[in-house]
């Protein structure tokens, strides 16, 4: 995971530097941004101490007020300190990753840290295109519609010039118009707005994960990935990357989470960001007879 975290970092840094919307003042921002994110990789340095804590085994209710209440004396207690950036916002075996734009940290607890979306064991491909992907959507989140307004140091300034902010908005609107128009529901349309900070995360994770696993083979294997079951290693990096995002909803849970979840559903999760990508058209020799064909004008690169 830290050489995941490090090659991520290292192609979002290139992908930067190559970046042709953004001017120059801009991007300075961005690489300074960028070199001051915080990787928290597993489990935290500070453990809290539950030792006051009173879980009784047969009383659900009291155990979940008791749960309450020590988890607003524990924030309480830090009224008037320090920010203690050793602090976890959740538990170590929580399935979730997250970025904090006060702090300029990455986290990824050790709960996220299996399959499928990450095993040490595993091919490359795969652990790119899953855990990979998703180190990416942190990262991005960083400079995603939300992210952006915050500088290296978690202060909310604005860090970008007139032009660069006008060429990322003609990019997201345009982004988020793709999103409007799924209709994953009868009369039900993802809300590309609501979403906006999620899509670009899925967006850019995937375009550093896929630019990282290749610099992962040139380093390795000169450039080259196995075929295995048939799957070359492009193939198989977009597979775990749909393998990671599997779901399923009622209909009454699907239309509320389209008018609450900043996420979009899962099929639109998976297909909508690999649209954009040309790799992925390659990968598949998907043409314009298929479905989820974009023509290359319309595909959206961000980061």
């Amino acid at each position: 995971m830290d050489g995941l975290v490090r090659n991520l970092l290292d192609a979002f840094k290139e992908r930067l530097e190559q970046n042709e919307w953004m001017d120059a003042a801009t991007r300075e921002q961005a690489l300074l941004k960028l070199s001051t994110f915080e990787p928290r990789i597993g489990y935290p340095t500070k453990y809290t101490d539950y030792s006051t804590l009173a879980i009784s085994p047969d009383n659900l209710f009291e155990n979940a007020l008791a749960l309450a209440e020590f988890g607003w004396a524990d924030q309480i207690k830090e009224l008037g300190k320090p920010v203690d950036r050793e602090r976890w916002g959740y538990p170590p075996q929580t399935v979730n990753a997250s970025y904090n734009p006060l702090l300029n940290q990455i986290t990824f607890p050790a709960g996220i840290l299996q399959p499928p979306f990450f095993d040490p064991a595993a091919d490359p491909a795969v652990n790119y295109g899953a855990i990979g992907a998703v180190i990416g959507h942190e990262i991005g989140h960083g400079f995603d519609d939300q992210g952006r307004e915050f500088d290296e140091k978690g202060r909310i300034r604005n860090w970008w010039s007139d032009a660069s902010n006008a060429a990322f908005k003609v990019k997201t609107d345009k982004f988020g118009a793709q999103y409007d128009a799924y209709e994953p529901l009868p009369g039900a349309h993802i809300s590309g707005q609501l979403t906006m900070g999620e899509n670009i995360g899925d967006l850019g994770g995937l375009q550093m994960a896929y630019a990282a696993y290749h610099r992962y083979l040139d380093q390795t294997s000169g450039g080259k990935a196995p075929v295995i079951d048939g799957l070359t290693g492009d193939q198989r990096f977009f597979l775990a990357w749909a393998q990671v995002w599997q779901g399923k909803y009622r209909d009454d849970e699907l239309r509320q989470r389209l008018e609450t979840d900043p996420h979009s559903p899962p099929y639109f999760r998976i297909n909508g960001p690999v649209r954009n990508l040309d790799a992925w058209y390659d990968a598949f020799g998907v043409t314009a007879e298929d479905d989820l064909y974009l023509p290359p004008e319309e595909r959206v690169r961000i980061w």
